[in-house]
């Protein structure tokens, strides 16, 4: 949102090999959010969510989420653990290699200067994994000469620090924070219920010389993380680094720009979980999951003309789970690894015509996915004996998409559009082979699991400071979380599954169907600015014969209405005042529909000083009215709850 411009301050320019926007976007829901909007918000992912149509699995953010639940999706289309958008950093995939899922805290706000989001599959240049949307975040490219430094203190022993520097050809940025957390269970609570404490770092650094007409970018980046999972003896931890290299160019005479890409990410993620006693005083270590190393890599390239590109990627990744199991008589008595190997390549032309207030874009785009190497091995611990050896068959297809637009403009300020897509997204490592716990409720894995495809239509209206947008989408195969077990009782390889838990196994539970509206408006004026926006989506599961106890239901994690509003006031030239409001309707925590989460509406306040020409003073309230935010429901009734009010102050320091 907009501030008061502060005094001119020297900055240091480092480019970044990115090509132009894309003329394309015009014709497609497309959302921006700038630079002010993502450093006053807490995390990248908080930012994120203000955005109708934007979903994190679980209400949850990423300062309390286990890390395989940061999936990231758009348009309501039932919000998964693996995500069903893609995420990019100027170009490169971020989205983990073996779960899908996202670490945002290896996204620190303080190197991020602009987010670009397209709802709607996303074919043509974006591939597989977009399938209803995509996340585009573009790093900095100017910086304070001196640097900007960042220091924040919080309730509950938060602390929050960040840099980010350039010198020269050179941009750095680094971030850390740790909170002793907040305990998620309220009513209920026992002895075993514990704070969700967290602790992170990252740092990132982009070597961006000149080269005369080509543009290069070097990058490396790496991460760590450790979180409590608000249950005495479960937590995580995850470790992880990347890097890319950009080059772009063009040619002006001849009106072409093009781009190559080359990425690599690598991962890995340990994460304790237990079964928690009758009262909720005492826990069993139920899963031990020591490590779970994975490794992603591709490359990208792209050839734009004036009226038209082309393009082709690849993505591959290879993982596995390591674990420990099935504890009895005080130690762990099994053991298992399981994972396999994957990769997506494809070939993609659009093209498109500006013609006066005409803009015309068409496209299409071929996949070749593989999923190889599959297995799921298990042994005693005692005696070293194979107690299951599962390697299901490799599997494999062509997946053709495409998507088309039209755009129109009225006037100078407003204009109408339609567009229509598909898009796909094959199932992750995690998803085909990684079963988990949480509590007493197990879910087991589906090396069976085909790609998803997502079909859709939409058309919108816009002006200067306002878009209204309608859309409806079919999404085929599903990938849900299907009930298929209740405890006390022993199932086939999930083995014991105690009183009040639920086992599920990860199925195409046939289709779900969802249509909605989604709107934006906005206005300024010299001294503050008002910004509403809504979103509504209607959706509904047809189970098929695959699961047809779900035919008529809902999707779990799919609220129906999701509204926001947030309001900005210069009172003097060097304070900024704002207060963003959002409500969420009610959503179910399962895939039968009996366990609801209550709706939910906050408020965040935050004040912004600007003592001297390099430092500026800030205060926030978050969750002002200590709102209790239902994010998770156990079987036997039990509620989890997001952060409670929360007081935070801080620094921001330009020298």
């Amino acid at each position: 949102m907009p501030l008061d411009a502060p005094p001119p301050v020297a900055t240091v320019t480092v480019q970044a090999a990115r090509l132009p926007a894309s003329p394309t976007d015009a014709a497609f829901s497309v959302i921006s959010l700038d630079a002010e909007t993502i450093a006053t918000a807490p995390r990248l992912d908080d930012a994120l969510t203000a955005v109708p149509g934007v979903q994190l699995f679980r209400r949850t953010s990423s300062q309390a989420a286990n890390p395989t639940t940061q999936g990231i999706s758009l348009r309501g289309i039932a919000g998964s653990g693996a995500g069903r958008a893609l995420v990019t950093l100027d170009g490169a995939p971020q989205n983990d290699p073996f779960g899908g899922w996202v670490i945002w805290s290896g996204l620190p706000n303080a190197g991020i200067e602009s987010v670009q989001i397209v709802r709607g599959a996303g074919a043509g240049p974006y591939g597989a994994g977009a399938l209803t949307g995509v996340i585009q975040l573009s790093e900095r490219t100017q910086v304070p000469a001196n640097g900007e430094y960042s220091l924040e203190g919080a309730e509950r022993g938060g602390a929050f620090g960040s840099a980010a520097l350039a010198y020269g050809d050179v941009f750095f940025v680094a971030s850390a924070q740790r909170t002793d957390g907040w305990t998620p269970v309220q009513k209920g609570a026992g002895l075993a219920d514990q704070p969700l404490g967290f602790r992170s770092a990252s740092a990132a650094i982009r070597y961006a010389p000149d080269l005369g007409g080509l543009k290069l970018a070097l990058r490396a980046a790496a991460y760590q993380e450790s979180r409590d999972s608000g249950l005495a003896g479960a937590a995580s931890r995850s470790v992880g680094a990347s890097a890319s290299a950009t080059l772009t160019g063009g040619s002006v005479g001849l009106g072409t720009d093009w781009r190559l890409q080359a990425w690599l990410r690598s991962s890995d993620l340990e994460n304790s979980s237990v079964a928690v006693a009758p009262g909720r005083n005492t826990t069993t270590p139920a899963n031990d999951q020591y490590g779970t190393p994975a490794l992603g890599y591709g490359f990208n390239a792209a050839l734009r003309g004036r009226t038209w590109e082309i393009g082709a990627d690849l993505r591959a990744a290879s993982g596995e789970t390591r674990e420990h199991f099935r504890f009895l008589a005080g130690a762990f008595t099994r053991g298992r690894v399981a994972g396999g190997d994957q990769y997506v390549a494809g070939l993609y032309a659009e093209t498109w015509r500006d013609d006066g207030p005409w803009l015309l874009t068409g496209g299409v785009r071929l996949d070749r996915w593989s999923d190889s190497g599959g297995k799921r091995i298990e042994r005693d611990l005692a005696t070293s004996a194979v107690t299951l050896d599962n390697r299901p068959a490799d599997q494999a297809g062509w997946q053709p998409t495409a998507r088309a637009a039209v755009r129109y403009s009225l006037s100078d300020n407003g204009y109408w559009r339609a567009a229509a897509y598909a898009g796909f997204r094959p199932p992750t490592l995690n998803e085909l082979h990684r079963p988990f716990r949480v509590g007493n409720d197990v879910t087991e894995a589906n090396p069976g699991l085909e790609p998803e495809k997502l079909y859709g239509v939409e058309a919108g209206l816009g002006g200067t400071d306002w878009t209204l947008t309608l859309f409806a989408n079919r999404l085929e195969g599903a990938v849900t979380n299907v009930t298929i077990g209740f405890g006390p009782g022993v199932f086939p390889l999930a083995g014991f599954i105690p009183a009040g838990g639920v086992l599920r196994q990860r199925q195409n539970a046939g289709d779900i169907d969802a249509w909605g509206l989604e709107g934006e408006v906005h206005h300024d004026w010299s001294d503050g600015w008002l910004r509403l926006a809504a979103g509504y989506t209607e959706a509904k599961v047809d189970g098929g014969s695959s699961a047809p106890q779900l035919t008529g239901l809902r999707p779990a994690q799919t609220p129906r209405l999701t509204a926001s509003a947030e309001a900005g006031w210069r009172p003097a030239d060097a304070v900024t005042l704002r207060a963003a409001a959002r409500y969420e309707a009610s959503r179910f925590d399962d895939d039968l529909n009996s366990r609801v989460l209550g709706a939910a509406t906050t408020l965040d306040l935050r004040a912004d000083w600007r003592v001297t020409p390099s430092a500026a003073l800030y205060a926030a309230l978050d969750n002002a009215t200590d709102t209790s935010v239902e994010t998770a429901q156990t079987a036997d009734g039990i509620s989890s709850y997001d952060a409670p009010r929360t007081f935070r102050i801080g620094i921001v320091w330009r020298p």
